[in-house]
């Protein structure tokens, strides 16, 4: 019923010295960030994509999958911004089950978070060098985030984080766009308060320090649909629940008021074909309504190079096959993005 100590951890200078990004890298994340933020802005028309594995688990077929990206992003640039989802951190409701790289290393092995950490940063950094594209992760332990600052230009706060405190307040010291999603409940205004609280300034204990935090203009909205008390999925992408968030954005006084459409989740009950479909009636609601078109700045979409999902621990696994929620398959995903860029 106590703490083992197993091992001290590195801290994060420690790790991002020996495992740095080169300055290439520095300038084209640079690059990136600004030109994501003035999507958040409204400075720039541009649609954003978010789209990878459901749970980044192999660093090769990661890596592959992203340098699938590389030419659609060129032949969509005018158009859209991909970020790719390296998704290191998986939330498990009930504790149990395969939590991210940063836990395994090796889904098949036992977990090791030092060896977690490290493969983490490595395989954001491959991705980077190898594609030129800066990546997107979930920030479910607010504490690694130092681990992972100077990589991402995108962060999500899931639907079980969200009402907690020091994920908001780590947030409003973030220096990219983050990403509130709506709680498993679907209450709007606990996701509104999240974006406040992200958008304010504030002074609390962070690894060890006490610490100031500016603001994050960038904090906005992420819509993944709920769940209600029988269990049954209750999908909030439709122009009604898009129309009633931007009144509820109007009713705030919060800043570059926006939004992203999860398109799996509870929105999809995790039927994943289904977020081909949901993609386009989100871009048909934002060509319906010049309001809407300007809330709703991307999308996300769970994304692999095999369709469907598969189970670990039977020796038989098959490679860019996600081993937790199941994912469009990389043909159906590239045909999506050239659609979506057509719709913009």
């Amino acid at each position: 019923m106590s703490f083992t100590f197993v091992k001290e951890i590195p801290s994060p200078e420690q790790i991002c010295r020996e495992y740095p990004l080169s300055p290439n890298s520095v300038r084209i994340k640079k690059e990136r960030d600004a030109e994501i933020a003035r999507v958040f802005t409204g400075e720039s028309d541009k649609f954003l994509v978010i789209v990878g594995p459901c749970s980044a688990d192999n660093e090769d077929s990661v890596c592959d999958y992203i340098s699938r990206l590389v030419p659609v992003q060129e032949k969509v640039k005018d158009k859209v911004i991909l970020i790719p989802r390296i998704y290191t951190n998986k939330p498990r409701t009930t504790g149990e089950g395969y939590k991210g790289i940063v836990h395994q290393p090796d889904p098949e092995k036992k977990p090791d978070l030092l060896q977690g950490l490290i493969a983490m940063r490595k395989m954001h950094i491959r991705a980077i060098e190898e594609s030129g594209l800066t990546p997107a992760d979930e920030m479910l332990y607010p504490s690694n985030w130092s681990y992972l600052s100077d990589i991402l230009s995108y962060v999500a706060v899931g639907a079980r984080s969200v009402e907690n405190q020091e994920h908001r307040l780590t947030v409003s010291g973030c220096d990219v766009p983050v990403g509130m999603k709506n709680p498993t409940s679907g209450d709007l205004s606990v996701m509104l308060n999240s974006i406040i609280a992200a958008q304010g300034h504030h002074t609390f204990i962070y690894r060890h320090w006490e610490v100031k935090t500016d603001g994050n203009p960038l904090a906005h909205a992420i819509l993944r649909g709920a769940v209600n008390k029988h269990g049954n999925a209750i999908p909030n992408y439709h122009y009604e629940e898009l129309q009633l968030l931007l009144e509820k954005y109007q009713e705030t006084n919060l800043v570059n008021p926006a939004a992203i459409v999860d398109a799996n989740h509870a929105n999809s009950d995790k039927r994943y074909q289904e977020q081909v479909r949901i993609a386009k009636e989100v871009l048909h609601s934002r060509r319906h309504s010049k309001d809407i078109h300007d809330l709703v700045k991307g999308l996300m979409i769970e994304s692999y190079l095999e369709s469907g999902c598969q189970k670990i621990g039977n020796g038989n696994h098959i490679y860019g096959k996600s081993i937790t929620d199941p994912c469009l398959g990389w043909e159906e995903s590239e045909r999506l993005i050239y659609e979506i860029a057509e719709s913009c």
